[in-house]
Parts: structure tokens; C-alpha cells; sequence
């Protein structure tokens, strides 16, 4: 498929930041927050983290942040899913509070993806001069798609356009995730780009080089079909996938799936690890 050679000029932006977001979730967000207008929507107010080398499940930030109207909330970040920030009310007198979204920005070759979740949820957060203690003892349910954006090279999709098709590639990736939760010996615990590297080679063999190709998977009856400028292996589809997600893979809706939304993927795949590291407790120090 022929790309556009040109793309505006916040999106080259975005993509030069986005280069080095892997390692600094405060650069991701402040790539995101310069394509939407929104750098100054609000503030952080506080900022506590926590590594892993201070005997804790995952590098973490939280920030209590205040919005134009003065309202505070807090937001968590978990720096091993960079594309994802999770968001709740500012706790109350005991330290508790519920969640009330998951915002997701991650970008890929075509543009970016942008949505809201709302989340259902509570925890507790105790607040101290120097240290916030953190707590998620029961699980976080999302529940759908409030709001979102999508760039695809020049063309910017926004309000119900953009809700449809960000809940219906919800749904695809749902369906993809829980198949692949279920397979035998399906990894946990992994990162991004081992992630990648394993699910690539079942879910697309026809892009992986041949060394890296599950054994048999091309036979010699196979019978196959074009989608755009790829041929797909139908009958491993039919060998492999469940019937649901048949069409998806033979159609090219997969890949692009695969390739626009790629941390989308991965957050969904290891949601419950995300909820693991989330109900130890968790020692933050104040950094700002």
C-alpha cells in the first residue's frame, strides 16, 4: 500500500520525542499532551516514585496532580507500560480512592492513538512529608471507551467517528488477548519487546524470517490469500485461530492492528500483571 511521503508537522514531532519515550514516561506524555493542546490543562502538583531496586514489584510514579479549576486528583504510572496512565480521585481522610479512567497515547508509524477508559475500581493511598504508601487490594474492572482520537498520516478522527472505531478495535484486541492468554505455555511477566518478539512469529510467521517460523506451519496443500500487498497463510489461520478471529487475521486487520496499536496489545495481554504489581504495597518517595 503506498504511504504519503509527507506528514505534518506535529506528528514528525511527535515521533522524534517518541524515539526516546521507552525510557522517560514524562516524555511520553508530554509528546501526547503537545499533539492535543493540553500541556496545560493541568499540573503536577507532587511527584512520588519508586524502583525496583529499593525492594518494590515495579518502577512507579504517582502524581498528585490539580487541574485548572483547582480540583486534585492523582495519576499512576507504571514505567513498564509507558502508553498507559491510570487515574483516580484524590483520597479522602482514610486514603481512599477510586479510579476513574486509564488514558492511553502510544504512537506508530501511520500516526498515534489516543483514548479514555473508565475504569471501576478503589484503593488507598496514605500520603505522607516525604513518602505515599500505595495499595490496590481489590481488582480494577475496565468498562468501556469514553473518549478518544486517532491520527492516521493527515487525517485526525475525532468524537463519535473515532469512539466507534476505538471500541471496535477494543473488541478485536479483546478477542485476540483472551485467545492468546489461553493458549499452552503462554508467557507472563514479559516485556514489551520480548512480547513482540515471541507473539510475531505466531500470530504473522509470513513476516518473520525463517529461522524464526513455528515448525510446520506451511504445508505443502496450504491454500492462501491476498490482502493489500500481503499474501496470508489461510489455512494455517484455520489450523491455528479460533473461527472469530479468522477473518480478522486473513483480511490484514490483524496486522494493522498489530502495527497501530502494538502497547494497546501488550497492556491488555498482561492486565492481570498489571493488577498483581498494583495490589503489593508499594513505598513511594517524594521526589518533587
Amino acid at each position: 500500500m503506498k504511504r504519503p511521503g509527507i506528514l505534518k508537522y506535529d506528528i514528525l514531532l511527535y515521533f522524534t520525542v517518541l524515539l526516546f519515550a521507552g525510557s522517560c514516561v514524562s516524555m511520553m506524555e508530554k509528546a501526547g499532551r503537545t499533539l492535543d493542546g493540553s500541556a496545560s490543562e493541568e499540573k503536577r502538583v507532587t511527584v512520588y516514585r519508586a524502583e525496583k531496586k529499593e525492594n518494590v514489584a515495579a518502577d512507579m510514579e504517582l502524581w498528585e496532580v490539580q487541574n485548572k479549576a483547582e480540583n486534585r486528583s492523582i495519576v499512576i504510572i507504571i514505567s513498564q507500560f509507558p502508553s498507559m496512565k491510570l487515574r483516580g480521585s484524590f483520597p479522602n481522610d482514610v486514603g481512599e480512592f477510586y479510579f476513574t479512567s486509564l488514558d492511553y497515547l502510544a504512537g506508530n508509524y501511520h500516526g498515534w492513538n489516543e483514548y479514555r477508559m473508565d475504569l471501576f475500581g478503589t484503593g488507598r493511598l496514605i500520603m505522607g512529608k516525604d513518602t505515599a504508601v500505595l495499595t490496590v487490594s481489590e481488582g480494577i474492572t475496565a468498562v468501556q471507551i469514553s473518549s478518544g482520537r486517532i491520527q492516521r498520516y493527515d487525517t485526525r478522527l475525532t468524537g463519535n467517528e473515532a469512539l466507534a472505531r476505538l471500541r471496535d478495535r477494543r473488541e478485536r484486541i479483546s478477542a485476540l488477548t483472551e485467545w492468546m492468554k489461553q493458549l499452552e505455555n503462554a508467557p507472563k511477566g514479559l516485556d514489551r519487546d520480548t512480547f513482540e518478539e515471541y507473539w510475531k512469529t505466531v500470530l504473522f510467521p509470513e513476516l518473520v524470517s525463517k529461522k524464526k517460523q513455528p515448525e510446520g506451519w506451511k504445508q505443502e496443500d496450504d491454500q492462501w490469500v491476498r490482502s493489500d500487498d500481503m499474501r496470508w497463510n489461510k489455512s494455517y489461520t484455520s489450523r491455528v485461530f479460533p473461527e472469530l478471529l479468522r477473518e480478522i487475521r486473513n483480511t490484514g486487520t490483524m496486522l494493522r492492528d498489530w502495527e497501530e496499536a502494538l502497547p494497546w496489545i501488550y497492556i491488555d495481554y498482561e492486565w492481570e500483571t498489571i493488577l498483581e504489581l498494583l495490589a503489593q504495597e508499594t513505598t513511594l518517595q517524594k521526589k518533587k
